[in-house]
Order: C-alpha cells, then sequence, then structure tokens
C-alpha cells in the first residue's frame, strides 16, 4: 500500500469519528500514553513535572492520544510540548478542532511520515517518549517504521505503541479478502455502502458474525473503512510483537493490561498450570493468547534492553506512592467487604479479583500523594499489622488493581 493510498482513506474517513464538541463533556482515556500508565512503564515511577517532557504522537489521528496526554501534562504543570504528525489533512483538522476546544496550546500540529523524522528530531527532539497507536500494522513495513521511532528516542525513553492481534480478529481478514476484489476501484463511500450490504447478507456461519469481540463495523462509516476495507492491515501475535520489537533494537517492556496475560486469570486447573512452570512472562502471554483467543490488539511498551531494569518500579518501598485510575476508592472500600471481591468485565468473561482484608482501609487513603509508608502508618494503630503483613497486603491489591490499569505506582 502506498503513502497516498493510505493518506487518502484518512482523507475520506478520519479515523476515529469524532465530534470536537464533545469535547467539553468528557476526555477520551486509554492506553498507551496515559500518563500515570507510561510515567510507571517508562520511567520506572519517576518524573520531574518541572522538567519538560518531549513527546511525539506518530500517527495521532483524530487525536485520542495526543488529546488525553495533552490534557493530562497540562493539568500537572508540566511545561513540554507534543509534536503531533499525520498524513492526513482531515484527521489533522479534527485533532486541532479538538485541542482548540479545550484550550490546549502544548501541541504542535503538523502533516507528516514516522518514516521522516530527521527534521523533527532536529527540531524538537529527540523524544522522551512516542506514541504510536494502530499505526504501525498498517505500513509495508512495519519493522523500517519502528526502526525510525527509535532513532528518534533520547536516552532513557519509551515507546508505547498497539497493533492489531490475530486471533481475537478471527473473521475481519476473510471479509477484508472477500471485500477487496469487489470494491477495487470504486470510490471510497461506494465501498462503505457495498460493505455494508455484504454484511446484510452474511450467512450466519460467516466468522466475523460469530466474533463477539469485533464491533466496529456497526459503528462510523470511518471505523467500518478502518476494519474491513483497509488495504494494508497485518495483525501480530505476542512472539512477532517481540520480535518486531527485537529488530528496532528494542524489548518488551510490558504489555498492557499485564493480569489479561496471566494464565492463572483464565485456566484453575492446577495440572494445568504446573506444565507452565519456567515459562518466560512473553512465554505465558503467548500461550493465554491462544487459549483466549480474545485479544484483538496488543499495547506495549517498548525500551531499549538496557533501560529495562532502571524502568521497573515495584510496590516494595515506604516511598512509593500509588495513584488510582478511573476508579474511586472511597466508594469501593464502602462496597466491599473485608476479603471480598470486585468483579471485571475482560474480554467479554466476568472476572471476580479477591481482595485482601484491609483493601478498604487503604483504598479510601489513596489520593495520589500518600506514599505506602503515611498509608501504614495510618493503618497500623487499628490494623495492627506490620510494615511486612501491610505490605503483603498492598502486594495483592497490586496485583489486582495494577494488573488491570486501576493503580500506578511513582517514586515519591
Amino acid at each position: 500500500m502506498s503513502i497516498d493510498d493510505l493518506r487518502a482513506q484518512y482523507e475520506a474517513y478520519p479515523y476515529p469519528a469524532r465530534n470536537p464538541a464533545d469535547e467539553g463533556k468528557r476526555l477520551i482515556t486509554g492506553s498507551p500514553s496515559h500518563l500515570d500508565e507510561l510515567v510507571q512503564h517508562v520511567f520506572g515511577g519517576r518524573i520531574d513535572h518541572a522538567r519538560p517532557l518531549r513527546v511525539l504522537v506518530a500517527g495521532g489521528g483524530t487525536g485520542d492520544g495526543t488529546i488525553m496526554l495533552a490534557q493530562q501534562m497540562a493539568d500537572a504543570g508540566n511545561p513540554g510540548r507534543i509534536a503531533y504528525i499525520d498524513l492526513s489533512d482531515a484527521s489533522r483538522a479534527v485533532a486541532e478542532a479538538r485541542a482548540g476546544a479545550r484550550g490546549l496550546t502544548n501541541i504542535d500540529f503538523q502533516r507528516g511520515s514516522l518514516l521522516e523524522l530527521d527534521g523533527l528530531v532536529a527540531e524538537a527532539g529527540p523524544f522522551d517518549y512516542i506514541d504510536c497507536c494502530g499505526v504501525l500494522h498498517h505500513l509495508d513495513d512495519p519493522a523500517a517504521g519502528l526502526r525510525s521511532l527509535a532513532a528518534a528516542l533520547a536516552p532513557g525513553g519509551g515507546i508505547g505503541i498497539m497493533v492489531y492481534a490475530p486471533h481475537g480478529r478471527t473473521g475481519v481478514y476473510p471479509m477484508q479478502e472477500a471485500l477487496r476484489g469487489m470494491t477495487d476501484g470504486l470510490p471510497p463511500a461506494e465501498k462503505v455502502a457495498l460493505a455494508r450490504r455484504l454484511i446484510q447478507a452474511l450467512p450466519p456461519t460467516n466468522w466475523l458474525l460469530n466474533n463477539p469481540h469485533i464491533g466496529d463495523h456497526r459503528l462510523a462509516d470511518a471505523n467500518l473503512y478502518d476494519l474491513l476495507l483497509h488495504s494494508c492491515d497485518r495483525p501480530y501475535s505476542v512472539p512477532q510483537l517481540a520480535e518486531l520489537a527485537e529488530s528496532a533494537g528494542l524489548a518488551v517492556a510490558t504489555l498492557i493490561d499485564p493480569l489479561r496475560y496471566e494464565p492463572s486469570l483464565w485456566i484453575k486447573d492446577a495440572r494445568v498450570l504446573k506444565r507452565l512452570e519456567g515459562m518466560g512472562p512473553l512465554e505465558r502471554a503467548a500461550w493465554t493468547e491462544r487459549i483466549t483467543g480474545a485479544f484483538t490488539k496488543h499495547i506495549a511498551y517498548l525500551l531499549r534492553p538496557a533501560d529495562l531494569a532502571g524502568a521497573r518500579i515495584a510496590p516494595d518501598a515506604p516511598e512509593v506512592v500509588p495513584v488510582l485510575r478511573d476508579l474511586d476508592g472511597a466508594v469501593v472500600a464502602k462496597s466491599v467487604p473485608p476479603g471480598g471481591s470486585l468483579e471485571f468485565d475482560l474480554m467479554g468473561s466476568v472476572v471476580a479479583l479477591p481482595l485482601p482484608r484491609l483493601a478498604g482501609p487503604i483504598l479510601a487513603r489513596i489520593d495520589g500523594k500518600t506514599s505506602l509508608g503515611a498509608l501504614h502508618a495510618a493503618i497500623e494503630p487499628t490494623a495492627k499489622v506490620s510494615w511486612d503483613q501491610f505490605l503483603a497486603q498492598f502486594r495483592q491489591l497490586f496485583d489486582a488493581l495494577g494488573g488491570l490499569g486501576k493503580m500506578h505506582l511513582r517514586r515519591g
């Protein structure tokens, strides 16, 4: 697929479909590139907001990741800037309008290709953090794209990526093949119209119809086009993602969200799980991907191998500060009894995660500023727990909530 073809698609159908007027109602958040998440997984929980954070969003589309991170940086008082590039003028116009609706002034918008970053790096980089969400799998040579990004990365920096995964997108690729021959040469609007007619006429045996994890084709035309009419779309399994990272001199630091990739979350037979002992994290993740069949995409943070150790942070020191995300600790504290559990909908399955006895008192006190040492000091007089006992309880809580991206860690 040529760059001109890619640009033409997104000029006709900016993706994802967004209305700038909605910025007054909500902030779309997600992964990668949520500020608390990337600080934990890229910088090991360390960030000095007095130091400008240099960010590149490569293939920013209509702006979800750009707007989220720009707003979070502004809220944190970080004076850094985000360089947004995209091939599509129509997509960039939507992203710019969204930024304008929020009054954000920390984004530099321009047309550009992630394959040609030398001028941008000379002007604004190298970059501490690079977002590349949903882009690499649409390139003729994804490895060349990732190498280009890695060359623009500052020492100690990291890249947040999202690529499509094969098993959870069962049915998508046969439909792409079926439509490709039928729609060659048609204008974009006619391609969409024909695709919708085909969907209405599909037999009940069609794999796409029977895949509960795929629903984009039922939404906006831009979403249908991106899902079924894209002429360049390559999914990656976990091992293939690791190989892609290695080809650019990078390594997978973590998969998001980590708990989803843990075999014991899905399989409860101890004899089966025992056969997995000795597997490394990526091997376990690959096994989980195969047996769930539900991963439609993989989100990962990539670092240079030499930076992996320094980017790790664990809930094991008094100065570590827990931060909740999309979760009201006080509400959960009131609703979950000691030793109770929280239920989450994960890829179509409801999973109950047991919480430790002190989950309520801990969650009620997490405010993004209070360290583990201070939390223990506040709880100890009534709970009568030593530091080691408290830490064991907190680790169980973090394994559950942190594993699902509901809690992050910083260094105080």
